[in-house]
């Protein structure tokens, strides 16, 4: 029927037909089959699953008083916590104290069995999160309120045991891992803290001796050494002008000085012996040569003798207070007139003026240079002078900050240390399982009937395709590629029909199986 299959297109007819006749070979594999899986099931050793439930308590204080350093995801942190309770540290001292090791076994072997038998699975509440990540929001409660911890092993009783001892080793670990969480949060906040405070002691020492080394020049003193400047400005010109009318006036006065001196000098020479001496030598001298070439009648000649005269007079006169004259003139300026000490008092008062006018013009001078640089200096000293503020603010802030977070650190400390804070609390403790968790005796069973019918529906399909028999009018058009002219039923006493003209299952069944003798004869 193999050649006569490919020459045709088959109908839903001629399935119904093919699973007519091969009815028992689909039944009897899928029958047999389910038994064989559920009596293969009893060659395998049976192993029991004991479980505990851990129910997590958020913290008793409110998170918006203390907020929990701990902000690892909770699914996280249970994965974290097998792996810390399945280290060769923690497992060990348990199979020792137990004696889980069987004779003759290493307890390496008996850990890496633990480690393979055990599972941490999430008991999750809210539908919502099923399929997320899992990861709380902000204001939200967790998703995963607690979790199961299962063990399997053969024995029942060790399954329990050992499913408490990893479930209380899990509690443990969770307290000790909280608790070092929050301690290193507070350490290393403290290292900072201090760090940070070392770093602003040092800031502020270098923004003191900035200020100190640029007194006057800082931010803000800009409009004051302006204002100051214009000051000195102002008293340089007054002081110009002062010490200018000052020398104006010494030299004036020097030279009243000069000729009151003067006229006061020739008054005194006028009345001395030694001038009247040489005057009358002088005129002496002069006589003789008037005499030797004039007579005594000459006019010349009288006058000399008359001057001559008059000197000696005058020379016998000066003669008694010349003593006094001459100690007059030893004594020099102490004796002179007053108008000349009061000239030369004023010459000395000018000369002070001068001297004391010269000096403030030269502190004036160096007083507007000094603020003439602190004025072209000061764009560059304030740009340091802000850059210094402006790290020294940041780290204050920044040391502000740290002694907040150190502050709520040591409080979240104290909360881990007193068990205030997130909690796992056993709420089950490790049952003792009555049947075996493997095998599973109806998956067994189950299992054969699908390997039944696959099997069955394959014998089925593989003698239908070995089958050449000829059944319908469409097999016989499809072996000898010619039309049909005519065909002739079937007949036979054993087929009974129904009011449609149509017999049962099973009576056309015995029907088609009649009509094959025929067609392989």
């Amino acid at each position: 029927m193999s050649e006569t299959m490919e020459n045709r297109e088959f109908t839903m007819d001629d399935y119904l037909a093919m699973l007519r006749r091969r009815i028992k070979v689909i039944l009897i594999p899928a029958l047999v089959a389910p038994l064989a899986g559920f009596l293969v099931s009893y060659f395998f050793a049976a192993k029991y699953t004991s479980n505990s439930l851990v129910l997590v308590v958020g913290q008793k204080v409110p998170e918006g008083i203390v907020q929990s350093v701990v902000t690892e995801d909770l699914a996280q942190r249970i994965a974290t916590l097998q792996q810390q309770v399945l280290s060769q540290e923690r497992l060990q001292p348990m199979v020792e104290r137990l004696g889980l090791a069987k004779p003759g076994e290493d307890a390496d072997e008996a850990i890496e069995i633990i480690r393979n038998n055990m599972t941490v699975e999430p008991v999750i509440t809210d539908l919502s999160q099923i399929g997320s990540s899992g990861k709380k929001k902000p204001g939200q409660s967790s998703p995963v309120p607690g979790f199961t911890v299962g063990y399997t092993a053969r024995s029942a009783r060790r399954a329990q045991l050992i499913c408490n001892e990893l479930t209380s080793l899990l509690l443990t670990e969770n307290l000790r891992s909280r608790e070092d969480v929050a301690r290193g949060t507070t350490d290393f906040l403290s290292k900072q803290v201090e760090d940070t405070k070392r770093n602003l002691d040092e800031l502020d020492s270098k923004l003191a001796d900035f200020k100190k080394q640029y007194m006057g020049q800082l931010p803000g003193d800009e409009d004051n050494n302006l204002k100051i400047l214009m000051g000195l400005n102002s008293q340089l010109e007054a002081n110009t002008q002062t010490l200018s009318r000052a020398q104006q006036d010494k030299a004036y006065t020097e030279a009243q000085l000069a000729q009151q001196l003067t006229a006061w000098k020739n008054s005194l020479s006028s009345n001395n012996p030694q001038t009247l001496q040489q005057q009358l030598s002088q005129l002496q001298s002069q006589l003789v040569d008037l005499q030797a070439r004039y007579t005594d009648d000459h006019p010349d000649v009288i006058k000399t003798k008359a001057d001559i005269a008059q000197v000696k007079k005058r020379l016998a006169e000066a003669a008694v207070p010349s003593k006094d004259t001459d100690t007059a003139a030893d004594k020099g300026p102490g004796s002179e007139p007053p108008e000349l000490r009061q000239l030369r008092l004023q010459v000395h008062q000018y000369e002070d003026l001068i001297v004391q006018g010269t000096r403030d013009q030269k502190r004036l001078t160096d007083e507007i240079a000094v603020y003439q640089g602190r004025v072209s200096l000061s764009p560059a000293i304030e740009e340091q002078y802000k850059q210094m503020a402006r790290n020294y603010e940041n780290t204050q802030k920044v040391y502000q900050d740290l002694l907040a977070d150190k502050s709520k650190s040591d409080i979240a400390l104290k909360m881990e240390q007193q068990q205030e804070g997130e909690q796992m609390r056993m709420l089950n403790p490790a049952n003792l399982p009555d049947l075996p968790s493997f095998p599973n005796r109806l998956l067994f069973a189950g299992a054969g009937l699908g390997a039944g019918l696959a099997l069955g529906c394959t014998l089925a399909l593989w003698l239908e395709f070995r089958d050449t028999s000829i059944r319908t009018q469409a097999d016989a058009e499809a072996a000898l590629d010619l039309p049909m002219l005519v065909a002739v039923p079937w007949v036979a006493e054993t087929v009974l029909e129904n009011s449609n003209g149509n017999g049962n299952f099973w009576s056309r069944k015995k029907h088609e199986q009649g009509k094959e003798a025929v067609g392989k004869r």
